[in-house]
């Protein structure tokens, strides 16, 4: 099953590459983009028995810096279910 993790930085911190990006659309004549915040999503391929508990202790070990990012896991949606 594929998972994925999307990690970005806390309010407050700084983000120096979405400051460049947001500069740099700037000089391509973008108007309009008031702040860039940049994050990466990290996709993983994991075994159903992988539990949210499991995928959250790999982000707070692992994949995010808790002193200055946050994530959010997102397993796909199962399928034949109704709501």
């Amino acid at each position: 099953m594929k998972v994925r993790v999307h990690v970005s930085l806390k309010p407050g911190v700084l983000d120096p590459q979405g400051r460049a990006i947001q500069h740099s659309l700037e000089g391509l004549g973008f108007s309009g983009v008031n702040q860039v915040r940049q994050g990466k999503l990290i996709e993983l391929d994991v075994d159903e028995a992988v539990t949210d508990d499991q995928l959250d202790e790999m982000c707070r070990k692992l994949l995010a810096n808790m002193v200055i990012e946050n994530y959010r896991v997102e397993r796909p949606e199962e399928k034949g279910t109704a709501a």
